[in-house]
């Protein structure tokens, strides 16, 4: 797994060394689009539900290698600022090798607080920097990696954030959520993650949009992140590179899955592979989900 992830970032280098010279010149402004915000807001019904309720959506922070404690507490700020009543989590909290849990991420997150939870999935770097697998980014595998991220499980936990690892949970009498594991290296069952919904109105989590075009069951709403957009985009072209086996149609944004299901794609938070964006700024996602009509 760790190939695609690398010849993603080879792609990407060699598509703005080419078509975005341009960009590469005026690395700098990248470097600032990365550390803006854009909060988008969003109102939709969702089938099931019995009175309305505003979610923030957060992906996507990749603490580590380019981004530090300050940037979380801005982005912790903003997403409390929203007022939600509900704080939903999209995985790859890490991207650098660790061998315990980062306390200044753990101390920015336990600040998240919501009157129905603080719910999350693991992403495809929360495999990678606990040592899954060899990379030339993270160095070689670890045999303890899955211990050591049970750890971090452990830690937001204690702090109210509950890791969904293809489980669900009903947070009020019409609103269940269900989380699934990352498709890249993990073993995703959305059937399974929403077995326990009944009649009760759905929001699934998939950090990676792929699984889409798979859903076994129809949800009412599916987040996911992972694609940041493209993290770098052109006029005209648009994003050169997209981590999907579907290139752009599940870039960012509104798209639908399987089963006439709805989506949205978060442009996510951090950077990943390079540390700058372009036209695509780091995204906030606050949701007033209401009753049908």
């Amino acid at each position: 797994m760790e190939r695609v992830q690398s010849l993603t970032r080879r792609r990407l280098l060699r598509a703005l060394a080419g078509g975005g010279a341009a960009l590469m010149a005026t690395g700098g402004a990248g470097v600032a689009q990365a550390h803006t915000l854009e909060v988008t807001a969003h109102t939709r019904p969702l089938r099931g539900l019995r009175s309305a309720l505003r979610v923030a959506f957060l992906s996507d922070l990749h603490y580590g290698l380019y981004v530090g404690g300050g940037q979380i507490r801005r982005w912790v700020d903003a997403a409390l600022a929203a007022r939600p009543d509900l704080i939903l989590l999209g995985g790859d909290y890490i991207d650098q090798r660790l061998r315990t849990s980062p306390r200044p991420l753990i101390r920015e997150l336990a600040r998240l607080k919501a009157p129905l939870g603080v719910y999350g999935v693991w992403g495809n770097h929360d495999y990678g920097s606990f040592g899954k697998f060899a990379s030339p980014y993270y160095g070689p595998a670890q045999a303890d990696w899955a211990a050591r991220r049970a750890q971090l499980a452990q830690d937001l936990g204690a702090e109210g954030i509950t890791i969904l690892r293809d489980q669900g949970v009903a947070v009020r009498s019409d609103l269940y959520i269900g989380g699934v594991d990352d498709l890249w290296n993990g073993t995703p069952d959305a059937r399974t993650a929403l077995a326990g919904a009944g009649h009760l109105a759905t929001i699934l989590l998939s950090h990676n949009p792929d699984v889409l075009p798979d859903l076994p069951v129809a949800a009412g709403l599916v987040l996911s992140g992972h694609t940041h957009g493209g993290q770098v985009r052109l006029p005209l072209i648009g994003a050169p590179v997209v981590p999907s086996a579907f290139g752009q149609r599940y870039a960012m944004g509104w798209v639908q899955g399987a089963h006439g299901t709805p989506a949205y794609v978060s442009r996510g938070l951090g950077t990943s592979g390079i540390p700058f964006r372009n036209l695509c700024p780091p995204e906030l996602t606050v949701l007033t989900l209401t009753p049908e009509a």
